[in-house]
């Protein structure tokens, strides 16, 4: 898994503006959270679709920027949380137990 770090409002509107040529997933993960370590974990070790880009946000050192998230995409803040942005807009998010590869693929490809 390639990560792309956000920590910054303009990774934010990188993201959104991305997501008009290909889907752009974003995983909110506490690293205060054995249940967001476990997430992250299942999606490390599976593979890794083609075609989509794959953004990791540390939201305990930049909560401000999950804030940000939540308004820019209108989402209720979660953690963990994976949000599949498409053309500028939130089109699937998920939270603990529910995050997986195999969905987020599917949502991605529809």
């Amino acid at each position: 898994m390639n990560w792309i770090h956000l920590s910054t409002a303009a990774d934010v509107d990188h993201v959104k503006k991305a997501s008009f040529e290909k889907p752009q997933v974003i995983f909110k993960h506490s690293t205060r959270c054995s249940i967001s370590t476990l997430a992250k974990s299942r999606l490390e070790r599976g593979k890794t679709p083609t075609g989509i880009q794959f953004h990791h946000l540390d939201l305990i050192a930049h909560r401000s920027i999950s804030n940000l998230i939540a308004e820019v995409f209108d989402v209720q803040h979660q953690s963990p949380q994976i949000l599949i942005i498409k053309n500028g807009e939130c089109v699937f998010d998920e939270s603990h137990n529910g995050i997986n590869m195999v969905e987020i693929e599917e949502q991605c490809m529809a």
